[in-house]
């Protein structure tokens, strides 16, 4: 069976620590460390990590055995795609470059606890709409509690 390239976002590596969200976020964890999902970063996640997440935050990261990816014009096009549709405010262009990394890589899933600009029906139909108007695929976003239920 294909294991399922899973891109993780900051909400999800801090969540690892918040009493709302540690319960689902060790679980896929240890998914990731079982080998029954593979990690994916980006080097965007290491810069707002390096921006000041506590550094037990960024060695439990590096606990994990993921791939990297550096951004790429292409990724930065498709935030641009994204911010030309006003999907979310300038404020927030970090968060649809998230997005536009998972979506040209073509990960399996991005995962997110963050619902006001991720994981947001209505915020994840109009990425969706950009990528198709752009001939990508659709790029599944979901919670890691979603994820863990079927690993």
């Amino acid at each position: 069976m294909k294991k399922l390239k899973i891109y993780i976002e900051n909400s999800v590596i801090g969540g690892y620590f918040d009493d709302e969200f540690k319960e689902s976020t060790r679980k896929l964890f240890e998914y990731f460390e079982e080998e029954i999902y593979h990690p994916i970063i980006s080097t965007h996640v290491i810069d707002e990590l390096s921006g000041g997440a506590p550094q037990y935050v960024i060695d439990n990261l590096n606990k994990l055995n993921y791939d990297q990816y550096e951004i790429t014009e292409e990724m930065i096009d498709l935030t641009e795609k994204y911010m030309d549709f006003k999907i979310v405010s300038e404020k927030y262009r970090a968060d649809a470059l998230h997005i536009a990394i998972a979506t040209v890589i073509g990960v399996d899933v991005l995962v997110s606890w963050n619902f006001k600009h991720i994981v947001n029906l209505d915020k994840i139909k109009k990425f969706n709409a950009v990528n198709l108007v752009e001939k990508y695929n659709l790029l599944e976003i979901r919670t890691p509690k979603e994820v863990i239920n079927y690993g």
